[in-house]
């Protein structure tokens, strides 16, 4: 323990993070719709929180928008249909993340018919905006995938004051969320007016870093256009800009402790691509049935920005891109710091996806790890705080008290240790079996 008690106290002066390259390259290239795929699968958890229940049966005739299933507790975000046609499937399914949920499968009858039930909702006060939120599927497309409608409904004696729109996009690649920043600006610029007023927050600000100047611009000339209450904060480029607590610390100067939540300390933080979808739904009464996704990657032959109906399958993705042109030994969904290996292009496109990328051979090489050499650099880039190195050690030895005391549930793996890490060590991994290590020990 006197070890440990030693450890918690080596805290690096800096909040961490590092530089990776941005490898924008998509960043020119306007977001394309994609034709309707011959199917899609709709596994019943594309959120945080508790699976959702069909309401559906095998043999059913379904319509864009319409409901498939439905929400069985507060964090939890209903699914609708992302194509017409009828339903052949409904069984258990292999998420990326390695667990089981049940999926619905609905096989295109080519006609991409909208379910004639869909009517914008009306909005006048915060309750209506939280139900629309929730009638609409939402969840954070940004990737963590926290259903909207809960975040929106904070306790209103909390005394929350500042909302964040997080338009940071600071992963390598990914372009999704400035293609959706310069291509639906004004309805990101209302969606921020519309949350502020009817929630009561005194300030909006939203959050970008300063490798998108033409989306800079576009936002400051259309905040100036429409005249509204809305601050843009410029961030200097630099991994994970766009995690909730640095940018809460870099817009509000407000640190916010493990385990405690945002609104406790008056913030509250949404992606901007969640804005918009926001908007729309209250503008169209069309539920969140596809989103803008990057498909980029040294194996992809034509890198786009492409809106997909939500449970595309990835293949499709890639063929609409001109296929592979180079076989592909890695595919990613998200980024290359957080996003997570697929081991087959079968699996669907989810809510909370922003990109598809797939590497060659030379680019999805791994570098083989060598023994830890005490160099700290893991620990200076931590932007929590923490001690990886620790964290691995402990993991390996199986010490649960250990790792609780180094907070291992706060990391949000980001992945800045590992890739500053000359040793090539594993963090990351090590980190992510030591949380489900202690959720086993914890049971």
């Amino acid at each position: 323990m006197g070890i440990i008690n030693r450890l918690k106290k080596i805290i690096p002066k800096s909040c961490g993070g590092v530089y990776v390259p941005n490898r924008k390259y998509t960043k020119e290239l306007r977001s394309v719709q994609m034709p309707c795929p011959p199917y899609v699968v709709l596994p019943m958890k594309q959120h945080i929180g508790s699976e959702c229940e069909p309401i559906v049966k095998v043999n059913d005739k379904v319509k864009i928008g319409q409901l498939i299933a439905k929400d069985t507790s507060k964090v939890c975000a209903p699914i609708h249909a992302s194509i017409s046609g009828r339903i052949s499937k409904i069984e258990k399914f292999l998420m990326p993340n390695g667990l089981f949920t049940t999926a619905v499968t609905i096989e295109s009858d080519g006609m991409m018919k909208f379910d004639e039930h869909i009517v914008p909702p009306k909005i006048k006060s915060r309750e209506d905006l939280i139900k629309a939120a929730k009638d609409c599927g939402l969840v954070g497309l940004g990737g963590a995938g926290f259903p909207t409608h809960a975040k929106l409904d904070f306790n209103e004696n909390t005394p929350v004051d500042t909302f964040i729109v997080n338009a940071a996009e600071c992963e390598p690649y990914i372009t999704s969320d400035n293609r959706t920043i310069l291509e639906k600006t004004e309805d990101i610029i209302r969606g921020i007016d519309l949350i502020k007023n009817l929630l009561k927050v005194k300030r909006a600000i939203i959050s970008i870093e300063k490798n998108k100047p033409y989306a800079i611009e576009q936002l400051k000339y259309t905040i100036s256009k429409m005249d509204v209450d809305i601050e843009l904060v410029q961030m200097r480029t630099k991994y994970p800009n766009g995690a909730e607590k640095i940018l809460i610390k870099t817009c509000t100067g407000r640190e916010i402790p493990f385990g405690r939540r945002a609104a406790e300390f008056g913030c509250m933080v949404m992606n901007v691509s969640t804005v918009a979808a926001l908007y729309n739904y209250v503008e169209t009464g069309i539920p969140l049935i596809s989103r803008v996704i990057t498909v980029d990657g040294s194996a992809i032959k034509d890198p786009k920005n492409i809106r997909v109906p939500i449970g595309t399958p990835i293949k499709e993705i890639i063929n609409f891109c001109g296929g592979y042109k180079n076989a592909a030994k890695k595919i990613l969904m998200g980024g290359p710091m957080m996003g997570l290996t697929v081991c087959s292009d079968d699996v669907p496109i989810l809510k909370q996806n922003n990109a598809i990328l797939a590497f060659d051979e030379k680019d999805a090489a791994m570098q083989e790890a060598s023994p830890c050499i005490r160099c700290g650099r893991c620990v200076e880039s931590c932007p929590l705080k923490l001690l990886p190195y620790a964290l691995e050690q402990n993991f390996e030895s199986k010490d649960a008290e250990a790792l609780n005391i180094l907070n291992i549930n706060t990391c949000m793996e980001c992945g800045c240790c590992a890739y500053s890490c000359p040793a090539h060590r594993p963090l990351v991994q090590s980190i992510r079996l030591g949380k489900a290590f202690i959720k086993k020990q914890n049971m």
